[in-house]
């Protein structure tokens, strides 16, 4: 069976990896330079892709670099965090099991970890540390990579994915304090910080107040152009013995309202249905698949939210504009026009709108067309 062309849900390789060349180069520019990058965009953008692609350019042209993955999704407290952090940093810049232990051993002074090594050579290292140690002493876990890349004459990138979640740490600040007054004065190492919410990245690095404000090259990541996708989606069909023609490839970019994830979910569902030649019908189709496929999902979303914000999103939903105005308030039921603006907040805060170049949208562009066709239809 022909290999199926289209890719969502996990990090693309090159062969799907959709243009972003300014992104791209400007990133790989950063790595190079030793640039701290802050990079910005709603959930399932493509960041990560974006992220491993630069890595890996990156790792084939310059041999002293090394880059260092860490993911902080199930990160909720400071001790976890010194934890992953160090694992990440030890086994992405591993050499022979010998050397991995002096190292350790000459780094840790005044915190004594406990060390798992399996003979496995392709094994990784697992630390165990006391809290208050590392509490007395973060010194030696937040310089680690500046120590290692400094004995060992490498250049080191730190990518920390949802990175915003250190803000729901106790004491915060304090930490995001702590982590800056280190990282600031490295110089054989640079950090790539990266998150899907972005309402809390924004408060991070753009806030004068913040610790974290212009730590590095801020970059709000857009939106595909519909070109770039058009010849995406048309290459892959053609490559697999179908056809799709340039209006319906762009209608199935327009529904997913250009949304990485959503392109790659809907072209799929769409070449699956087609023999030889897609038709309007067979993307009509599909869009209607995909929305009944996530209804349940998006049922139980919908079920958490209030009254006031469900009447706010039948009113975005219905292209509504002046939100604020008596008129709309009234016709929506409302409330006031400093509960809307509390409404507008908290599904903000919930992750179903964003504010994008100061117009209100959806992050899910498929559950604002499931709401309009199905639960509002």
């Amino acid at each position: 069976m022909e290999k199926i062309p289209f890719v969502y849900g996990k990090i693309v390789d090159k062969a799907a990896f959709i243009n972003r060349k300014e992104e791209l180069l400007r990133l790989q520019q950063n790595f190079s330079s030793l640039t701290n990058t802050i990079l910005i965009s709603p959930r399932r953008w493509g960041k990560s892709s974006l992220v491993k692609r630069a890595a890996t350019l990156i790792e084939k042209k310059e041999k002293k670099y090394r880059i260092c993955f860490i993911d902080l999704n199930n990160i909720r407290f400071e001790s976890d965090f010194y934890k992953s952090f160090s694992e990440a940093v030890l086994n992405d810049t591993r050499s022979k099991l010998q050397d991995t232990l002096s190292l350790i051993k000459s780094i840790f002074k005044n915190i004594i970890p406990k060390i798992s090594i399996s003979p496995d050579p392709n094994s990784e290292i697992s630390l165990s540390m006391d809290w208050q140690s590392i509490a007395r002493n973060p010194s030696e876990v937040l310089n680690l990579p500046e120590t290692i890349g400094r004995r060992k004459k490498w250049k080191i990138i730190i990518c920390l994915d949802e990175f915003q979640n250190i803000g729901q740490f106790a004491d915060s600040v304090a930490f995001q304090k702590k982590l800056r007054s280190h990282w600031q004065h490295h110089k054989h190492v640079s950090y790539c910080l990266y998150g899907s919410k972005r309402h809390m990245m924004i408060e991070l690095f753009s806030d004068t107040n913040m610790p974290f404000y212009k730590f590095g090259d801020l970059i709000f990541l857009s939106k595909i152009k519909g070109q770039h996708w058009n010849r995406y989606l048309q290459h892959q069909f053609t490559r697999t013995g179908k056809k799709i023609e340039l209006d319906l490839a762009d209608k199935v970019v327009q529904l997913a309202d250009h949304h990485s994830y959503y392109v790659q979910q809907l072209a799929q569902i769409v070449w699956f249905r087609t023999d030889k030649q897609c038709s309007d019908k067979i993307v009509e189709d599909s869009i209607e698949a995909l929305q009944l496929q996530l209804s349940l999902l998006f049922q139980q979303i919908t079920d958490k939210l209030s009254i006031k914000q469900i009447n706010f999103l039948q009113a975005l939903v219905n292209g509504e504009e002046s939100l604020t105005s008596r008129a709309i308030i009234k016709k929506y039921n409302l409330g006031t026009s400093g509960t809307v603006i509390k409404t507008k907040k908290a599904l903000e805060e919930k992750e179903i709108l964003d504010l994008l170049e100061n117009q209100i949208t959806f992050n899910d562009p498929i559950y604002q067309l499931w709401l309009r066709n199905y639960y509002f239809g």
